[in-house]
């Protein structure tokens, strides 16, 4: 029986230059494969790269480039994996403020909030609509979507780096 496959995006947000050659080998390994990414500068952090590429692997392969990048000093990163036949999809943003943050996603790409956690946000917020809100906002990851907006407009125009393995 054949592997599942998967497709998608590693998106660098921000990084040391001299943490590339780590992110590139760290990604690789993730997808059992080399790589090499064309890095250019990041405008809104002086000093810093930013790079995005498509990538294909095994089911799970985002959560192991997630995993294998979450936590590194200085880094601002996001992975998609897109939904397959009868498997959701999913969506990891790191910041080094706030950590890692993963979420579901449907076929269409939309971020999915499991019942339990809306029921959660519900009974945490009672009738605190400021406070549902809030509760609602980190089921979002919102504070991630706001740290990386400006990142992700930096690179508004470049070019992606598709890399699929063949055979």
């Amino acid at each position: 029986m054949a592997t599942a496959t998967a497709r998608g995006v590693l998106y660098v947000h921000s990084a040391p230059r001299a943490l590339c050659p780590h992110i590139e080998w760290a990604a690789g390994r993730a997808i059992d494969r080399a790589v090499s990414f064309d890095w250019i500068d990041q405008p809104v952090m002086r000093g810093s790269q930013r790079t995005e590429f498509v990538w294909e692997g095994e089911r799970g392969s985002g959560a192991r480039i997630a995993s294998a990048l979450r936590g590194w000093e200085h880094l601002r990163f996001e992975v998609t994996e897109e939904a397959g036949f009868g498997t959701d999809g999913g969506r990891w943003m790191h910041t080094p403020d706030l950590g890692i943050f993963y979420a579901q996603t449907d076929v269409a790409g939309n971020m999915v909030i499991p019942e339990d956690r809306v029921r959660y946000a519900m009974e945490v917020a009672g009738s605190n609509t400021l406070e549902l809100h809030r509760e609602l906002r980190l089921a979002l990851g919102q504070a991630w979507d706001d740290e990386l907006e400006a990142f992700r407009h930096a690179g508004d125009g470049q070019r992606v780096v598709w890399l699929h393995r063949a055979g």
